[in-house]
This record gives structure tokens, sequence and C-alpha cells, in this order.
């Protein structure tokens, strides 16, 4: 009979020190479920599961042992956050100047040209302006000019008189000027006659046409002052420094961070 006993299926497990660090997979979600930060971080307006994100891929990146890891973590991403909000202010403060500034071509326009005599921005929507791609620029350059020469004609065929001026003059204007003539000829603001139609071109005509044509002229210099003016670089600057401050905060998280994962390696070697 053997006597001998089996010891290797007999003795008790004694369990091992697994030296490598918690499987990350198990707490990747302890920051989100127990962290202080992330209650206060994002607004109730805002996407809890955008900043989750943000949260879980900075943790796969830095792959935390411990909770002191994690809450620098998430100190990281909450500077994120806030620093798209600093941008998104940002944004905003630049459109409500750009919506200013687009209402005032009054002043925005002369200054744009500030030796142009006659640019005065009256009747005129820089958000017209705003649009135009540089093709219609070109096009309304040569539209202007042709208005600009149609003018001229029939002021001189009026200046010069005899028979007939008042209809050759008429003639000589582009289709959208004689219906313009037309309506003031309705409303009975001038007469129909070659004195009515003169007063009418100096009056209306010739300053419209001039002042279209210098804006054309000039559209690039009127587009520059207008998003110039509506920057308004002073308003940004509490967004600046606020921004400056949460990259330095970032900075001196991620080297709290990092300095506490070399000192963790160094212990473990």
């Amino acid at each position: 009979m053997n006597s001998t006993i089996n010891t290797a299926s007999t003795a008790p497990l004694i369990p091992t020190a697994d030296p490598s660090p918690k499987p990350y997979e198990v707490v990747r979600f302890n920051a989100l479920k127990h962290g202080i930060l992330s209650r206060y971080t994002v607004l109730s307006h805002e996407s809890h599961a955008d900043y989750e994100s943000l949260v879980n891929s900075l943790m796969d990146e830095h792959l935390p042992a411990g909770a002191t890891e994690q809450h620098l973590i998430e100190e990281l991403a909450s500077v994120i956050w806030r620093k798209r909000r600093v941008l998104q202010a940002e944004g905003a403060t630049i459109n409500k100047g750009l919506k200013e500034s687009a209402r005032s071509a009054k002043t925005v326009i002369p200054a744009a040209a500030p030796f142009e005599m006659g640019l005065s921005g009256e009747n005129t929507d820089i958000r017209n302006l705003m649009d135009l791609k540089p093709a219609d620029v070109a096009e309304s350059q040569q539209s202007a000019r042709h208005d600009i020469d149609a003018t001229n004609k029939a002021s001189a065929i009026l200046r010069k008189g005899g028979d007939r001026a008042y209809d050759k003059a008429l003639r000589a204007l582009l289709p959208d000027t004689r219906e313009w003539w037309q309506n003031y000829v309705d409303d009975e603001e001038y007469p129909a006659d070659a004195t009515g139609l003169a007063a009418f071109i100096t009056d209306h005509v010739t300053p419209f046409v001039y002042q279209q044509e210098k804006e054309s002229r000039h559209h690039d210099a009127i587009v520059n002052q207008t998003i110039g003016e509506g920057l308004q670089a002073y308003r940004l600057e509490k967004l600046s420094r606020y921004e400056t401050h949460l990259d330095r905060k970032f900075e001196r998280t991620l080297a709290m961070l990092i300095k506490l994962k070399d000192l963790r390696s160094s212990r473990a070697g």
C-alpha cells in the first residue's frame, strides 16, 4: 500500500502578489461615478456625454493607478472643458461686435477710405458688401462704371438742350434709372420734363452711382474696416487672461500627474 500523500493536491493555495497595477478597465468609470469635479464642471445645458467622452479619453491616455491620479486627470478634463467655453465666449463676443459694426455703415465706410470724398455709407447695408465674392465685386465695379457713363451722357444731353432733349436724355439712362425716375414722376415730386429730369439726376442719380462705384472700388478696405471694428480687441482682454490662467493650470496639473507616475514607477523598480 502506497502511503505517500500528494501534498500538491491538498496544500492550501497561497495567493501571490501581482506587481502590476489593477487593470484600468475595472476603474475607468470611477472618475465619472465618484468624481467631485464632474458634478460642477458640466453645466445643465451642456453635454454630459461629451464630457464623459473627454474624461475617458484622458483616462485611456494616462492609465491612472489610484484615486489621486484619477483626480488629476479629471482636473485636466475640467480645464479643457472650460477652455472650450472660452472659445465659445470669444466667438460670441466677436459676432456681437461684427453685428454692431455692420449697423454702422455711416461711420465704418467713410473710415475705410478716409481720403475718398463722397464715400458716405448712406443707404448702404454693409452685410450685402460682406457677402460679395471677388467676381461679384468686379461685376459691381463694371456696373457702377456703366451707370456713371449713362448718367453723364444724359446730363450732357440736358445741358446742351434743343429739341427732344428730354426724350433723348431719358433714353440714355439705364432701364433701372428710368424706372426710378418714373416713380418720382408718378408721385409728382418732379415734373416730367427736361428741368425735372436734370434736377432728379443731380439730386439722386449722380450721388448714388458715384457712391456705388466708390463702395465697389474700396470693397476690400470696407470689409477689413468692418471686421477690425467688430473684433473690438479690448473686449477679449479678460477672456485672454482667463485662457492664460487655464493654460497654466493645465501645465501644472499635467506636471503633477507625470511626477506622481514617475515616483510610483521608481518605487516599483
